[in-house]
């Protein structure tokens, strides 16, 4: 009796492993085919000539060059730096205060947590054009506070070159903020009760043991947010094409909408899968560290 008990344990085990693996195959090759495939073919485009339609003529690293020697595309990257280390820096901020504020058991939590979390589940292109009549001059924000007797209130970043970038932010910065609360909250509420009695019990103030206990405890919760919100960094077009349109001039570009454009509107596929593979490293660049923390070191422990 004791032995087979002993024997059907490991068949049960590595028939639910057979099982497992059976129906994680098309994933797999889904993922193999469209992700690993394409994005080797976009890379292997980089280094042609193709115009309009793809072809083999091989150029070497003169797409590369030609890319960096384009003005628009500095300008787009310089946009991208402001604009993503300002908009994962407001996000985490504003995130993790209204989930601070949520975590305090408040009246209507689940009506504020749905307040809160509801920009995130509009689209990109809807969000972009609230706010573009938002920061209309005329019509907007603006127009509304100057009725109110405020003749010299203004606000229309959008017009701006130099603060048209900042329109953008304030949009993108109030549509992701939801997905961080959630997640800042979930990492709070996961934070052991003994901690928090224990630091009123030593007398440290509660902003210190916020600082100091309770956010390094929730450092793979920032270390997800972060990638998230960086990813969203890099491929942000829909948000300027329904805001912006890329302008005033090029005061708003950014290189996914450079890519889109050379690849569609300008037909050179070559200069914009080089774009795209530019746009490709940064991707790895955060991605990378977080896969290796996630999955490799842990199964060297």
């Amino acid at each position: 009796m004791t032995t087979s008990t002993k024997v059907s344990i490991p068949r049960r085990a590595k028939r639910v492993q057979i099982s497992s693996l059976l129906a994680s195959t098309p994933m797999a090759i889904v993922a193999i085919g469209v992700f690993v495939v394409c994005v080797g073919y976009s890379v292997m485009l980089s280094f042609t000539k193709s115009r309009l339609f793809p072809n083999f003529n091989w150029v070497g690293l003169d797409q590369y060059e030609r890319l960096w020697g384009t003005s628009r595309w500095v300008v787009s990257v310089e946009n991208l730096l402001i604009y993503g280390v300002l908009f994962i820096a407001f996000c985490l901020i504003s995130g993790f205060f209204m989930a601070v504020f949520l975590d305090q058991k408040v009246r209507f939590e689940s009506g504020f947590r749905t307040l809160f979390l509801y920009p995130y589940a509009m689209s990109l292109v809807v969000t972009g054009l609230v706010w573009q009549w938002m920061m209309e001059p005329s019509l907007g924000i603006q127009n509304v506070v100057q009725r109110m007797g405020w003749e010299s209130f203004e606000f229309a970043p959008l017009v701006d070159p130099q603060y048209a970038i900042y329109g953008v932010l304030i949009a993108a910065v109030w549509q992701s903020s939801g997905l961080v609360m959630a997640l800042m909250l979930a990492g709070l509420r996961g934070i052991d009760g003994e901690i928090w009695k224990a630091a009123r019990v030593d007398g440290i103030p509660t902003w210190r043991t916020y600082l100091f206990i309770v956010l390094p405890m929730m450092r793979p919760v920032m270390i997800t947010s972060v990638v998230l919100l960086a990813v969203g960094v890099v491929r942000v077009y829909d948000l300027i094409v329904a805001q912006t349109g890329g302008g005033p001039g090029m005061s708003t570009e950014m290189p996914a909408k450079f890519v889109i454009d050379h690849i569609t509107a300008r037909g050179n596929v070559g200069l914009g899968m080089a774009a795209a593979t530019m746009m490709l490293l940064p991707v790895l660049l955060v991605i990378g560290p977080w896969i290796y923390r996630e999955y490799v070191r842990p199964t060297k422990h």
